[in-house]
């Protein structure tokens, strides 16, 4: 390597910012990489110490036994006939979504079946099929606003882009189904708010998002676009929901305005009809109230 390159690419900390490799191979991984580029190190053909910032190592994938996937034990999946039966994006989506990255996960066609349903919900809340059997846009995409959802899929925003940040793609993904079901929930979805969302999923699932985003008439495509910017004036609640509890027991669930004094909360819930049913003809000794969280009513 040229002097040249290594300093194109390279810095005097690490060569490689973030190293992802097999769980298995770790020692191996450590051994051929960070070993010798130390040796290349001291001997002074390159200037970087580390090969990389950062190693992780993924968790296997077992078989839907449990086992680790081999030939003799017949448990292997092949992908090819998972995208043959389910599309690429159904793949992908899934072994993202199985579980934490660090961790062992048993594979299940169950799981395959269940993120293939949470696309066809995205593509229905886009597309309607016609008398004639073709897809076409659906009527439910609209211009304008709906401050509810503009509140959700800011949140998801944020949920996802942390989750990407440290590798929790399950709870992304977790966090979009959320949103999508926000979205069948209402009347009308603002066509911004769908096109933000489609720019969430696309990382995930891109051949469905960018399909979708051709088909609402976009010139450009999604993998093209910025990431999302959140707003964070739309993460502030102007309501919270608050637990009651009569002898630590849960008892109410009270929405109230999220500035509401400790006075108040503690009024409101004393007066609330289920909690009123538990402390009738006993005498109120303490009543505890943890703002943004619950009241603790104890009674005898």
């Amino acid at each position: 390597m040229s002097p040249e390159c290594e300093s194109y690419w390279g810095n005097d900390d690490a060569f490689v910012d973030f190293y992802v490799g097999g769980k298995e191979h770790a020692v191996l991984h450590l051994l051929y990489s960070r070993f010798w580029h130390k040796v290349l190190n001291d001997l002074g053909f390159l200037k970087s110490k580390e090969p990389f910032k950062r190693y992780f190592a993924p968790g296997l994938i077992m078989g839907e036994d449990g086992q680790k996937m081999s030939k003799s034990l017949g448990n292997v999946v092949n992908p090819d006939d998972v995208v043959e039966q389910y599309g690429a994006d159904s793949l992908r989506l899934y072994e993202m979504f199985m579980g934490p990255l660090d961790q062992d996960k048993p594979w299940s066609m169950k799981g395959v079946e269940g993120v293939s349903r949470f696309l066809a919900k995205v593509w229905r809340l886009a597309m309607i099929e016609n008398q004639e059997s073709q897809w076409e846009v659906s009527g439910k995409i609209q211009n304008g606003d709906n401050e509810d959802l503009a509140k959700l899929v800011h949140q998801t925003i944020k949920k996802v882009q942390e989750a990407i940040e440290t590798l929790r793609f399950n709870t992304a993904i977790s966090s979009m189904m959320e949103c999508a079901n926000g979205f069948t929930a209402a009347g009308e979805i603002p066509r911004d708010l769908f096109l933000v969302f489609l720019r969430l999923l696309n990382p995930f699932a891109p051949h469905l998002t960018e399909e979708i985003n051709a088909l609402l008439g976009e010139d450009v495509l999604l993998s093209e676009q910025s990431w999302p910017e959140l707003d964070e004036s739309l993460l502030v609640e102007s309501e919270i929901q608050i637990v009651v509890q009569v002898n630590g027991k849960l008892r109410a669930k009270l929405q109230v305005p999220a500035e509401i004094s400790k006075g108040d909360l503690e009024a409101k819930a004393l007066a609330d009809a289920h909690v009123a049913t538990h402390t009738e003809g006993k005498t109120v000794r303490k009543v505890i109230v943890i703002p943004g969280k619950l009241v603790n009513i104890v009674a005898n």
